[in-house]
């Protein structure tokens, strides 16, 4: 089966900015106190549920894998770019990190504790994401989390360059009720969102969205 355009689009834009992508996108140490407080309570639950590993999906160069661990979670990353891949194990040799698709993910049923979903859908095109959705349902352990995190609005972008390089990527900005929607269909429940207006460093509207499966699925 053919690879769906879109994805070769992502891997071939980041494999390019890989390296800018490192210099430019601040560390988790300097994100605004609420995403930082989003991801520190993740950690918590996936800790105290204790029902496996978290999967990074989307990770780029491995820096919020990293603040995972930190945080005592046994965490690893996936993304489809080799390029950010390779950086990823470079700085951080002690955690898994390969490559791989949110669509198609490489991991049995009821296997993961936590799936983290940071700033990594909005390549993906509507109509792909029940599919996506779907993966995280399928992969999480009865009681275990998701966190998803990411820009919202009503809007697609066809941007030229990112990172000060060329891209080809697209993103594609959804209102949070259609996200919360999306992995309640796929029989996730959201249990907490957060919604952060425009401010400093970030010129668009963005939300938190944790969702838990349920003991009995």
């Amino acid at each position: 089966m053919a690879e769906p355009s879109f994805l070769a689009a992502v891997r071939e834009s980041y494999d390019t900015v890989a390296a800018d992508y490192v210099e430019r996108v601040p560390p988790p140490a300097a994100m605004d106190p609420l995403s930082r407080a989003m991801l520190a309570a993740f950690a918590e639950l996936v800790r105290t549920a204790g029902t496996g590993p978290v999967a990074d999906l989307g990770c780029g160069p491995g820096r919020v894998t990293a603040h995972l661990a930190g945080l005592g979670v046994s965490a690893f990353g996936v993304d489809l770019s080799p390029e950010m891949i390779g950086l990823a194990r470079l700085a951080y040799p002690e955690l898994r990190f390969h490559e791989g698709s949110m669509t198609a993910l490489e991991m049995g049923d009821d296997e993961l504790g936590g799936v983290l979903a940071w700033y990594s859908t909005h390549h993906t095109p509507p109509e792909w994401l029940p599919g996506v959705c779907a993966e995280f349902h399928r992969t999480l352990a009865p009681g275990g989390y998701l966190l998803w995190g990411d820009y919202v609005g009503d809007e697609r972008l066809r941007p030229t360059r990112g990172y000060g390089r060329p891209v080809t990527y697209e993103s594609y900005l959804l209102p949070l009720d259609r996200v919360a929607g999306l992995l309640e269909e796929a029989g996730l429940v959201v249990t907490a969102r957060l919604e952060q207006e425009p401010g400093g460093r970030v010129n668009r509207p963005r939300a938190c969205l944790l969702a838990r499966k349920p003991e009995g699925a």
